[in-house]
């Protein structure tokens, strides 16, 4: 074993910082014999310097991170600050003074991942990221090492622990969406501003990662079609039961039936209950991907939190010390394919819809009428009807998204059709 420590500088100390700190610390003996070489901690970048971190040296601790990163005999930095800056000019400059990179930056690596990992092959350096998607779930690695040789055709996953904590509490308990929200919160399972991951922006930038290593192809967040849960009630999950369905927050990635495009997508939609994912509980995750010569592949288990986010962290980290000590690097980008993404009107799946209606003869003719022009073929209607009034429930077969869209446009110009309660998608059939 080769006695001089490998040097990591650690950009963040919160939640995930801290864990992956203590835990460099606790294992540093089984850390250095799995590497084959000591790990030593060499500096920390915080914003809040006062601030009291208990097994960290305060001799390490700086709040200049560019001076550290610059230092020259960093060999891997460890970025768990999140957001687009100052990370990203970080993680360059890193790269530019000798450094390799394990990056938690989701966000970061949706937007701007292709620019990044070319800094990082410029200067011969290794860009790792699998704790940004799954927290502890071995995801990136499966799909860009492990499934290297297999055509990847679709990725179908909860990728967002908030956001299915709330949707397993309203399918369970019956209860609303601000009461499911409220008692996230509570735990800590939702933040204090909740946006991110119930309006699908955090699984979004996971789906436009994901899509890219498993369809080798350059897909950014402004790719990702997104849509959130708010508008999600008790009343689409009562629909969902009767369907023998219920509801997630799914991102999915799939290759057209042509392999001559992709898409990426983030929504609510019902999923039978004989589905895997159907089974996912709380603040779980699960991804479920489908290839050609291996099947069906499910990958399952905690996708936050400091311990879990960390394990992928000092998975990473073990993975770059032994290419450094090698001399080698693991893989880059590969985005040979170079497939368009096709736009969300192209996606073909089925849906529920629920309408308000006038309860009167010819409501359903109508609202049939609509549905046969546009192309949508309806599998089954349910109607209940009471006082003048009725709820119209329309289940169709597989049409575009396009064709749905407009659909919902002309039922909306009728004169029987007071309002559309909901729209949702039934994926996983």
């Amino acid at each position: 074993m080769r006695t001089r420590p490998l040097k990591v500088a650690l950009l963040g100390c919160g939640v995930v910082g801290s864990e992956v700190a203590r835990i460099m610390t606790t294992h540093a003996d089984d850390l250095a014999a799995r590497i084959g070489a000591p790990v030593e901690l060499a500096g920390v970048a915080v914003r809040r310097p006062s601030k009291v971190r208990e097994g960290i040296d305060p001799a390490l601790v700086t709040t200049d991170a560019t001076a550290l990163v610059k230092r020259g005999d960093i060999d891997v930095v460890v970025e768990v600050i999140g957001g687009i800056e100052p990370a990203r000019t970080l993680i360059t400059t890193a790269f530019e003074h000798g450094a390799s990179v394990v990056s938690a930056n989701k966000a970061l690596l949706a937007q701007d991942g292709a620019a990044l990992h070319a800094v990082a092959e410029e200067h011969n350096k290794d860009l790792y990221y699998e704790a940004a998607v799954a927290g502890a779930i071995p995801l990136i690695r499966p799909l860009r090492e492990s499934l290297a040789g297999d055509k990847v055709n679709r990725v179908l996953g909860i990728v967002n622990g908030t956001t299915n904590f709330i949707l397993d509490k309203m399918d369970s308990t019956g209860a609303g969406y601000q009461e499911a929200l409220d008692e996230a919160t509570a735990l800590g399972y939702a933040e204090a501003d909740p946006t991110a991951d119930v309006e699908g922006f955090d699984a979004a930038a996971k789906a436009a990662i994901l899509a890219g290593i498993a369809f080798h192809t350059r897909v950014r967040l402004d790719d990702v079609y997104r849509e959130g849960m708010t508008e999600v009630t008790a009343a689409d999950f009562a629909s969902a039961k009767e369907m023998g369905c219920t509801i997630k927050l799914l991102a999915i990635c799939e290759r057209a039936e042509d392999g001559q495009s992709v898409t990426a997508r983030v929504h609510p939609a019902m999923i039978p209950l004989s589905h895997p994912l159907a089974s996912v509980r709380g603040a779980y995750n699960a991804v479920f991907v489908e290839s050609d010569a291996s099947g069906q592949l499910m990958f399952y288990g905690p996708g936050a939190g400091g311990s879990p986010t960390a394990s992928a962290v000092l998975g990473d980290l073990v993975a770059v010390c032994r290419n450094r000590l090698s001399g080698a690097t693991g893989p880059g980008e590969s985005a040979y394919a170079a497939l368009p993404v096709s736009p969300m009107g192209d996606v073909v799946t089925r849906y529920h819809i629920s309408l308000d209606v006038a309860d009167k003869p010819g409501v359903l003719a109508q609202v049939a009428t609509v549905f046969a022009e546009h192309g949508v073929s309806i599998d089954t209607v349910r109607q209940q009807g009471k006082d003048g009034e009725a709820s119209l429930v329309v289940v169709t077969h597989c049409a575009s998204d396009a064709a749905l869209g407009g659909t919902v446009e002309a039922l909306r110009k009728l004169d029987t059709v007071r309002g559309v309660a909901s729209i949702m998608r039934v994926e996983g059939e």
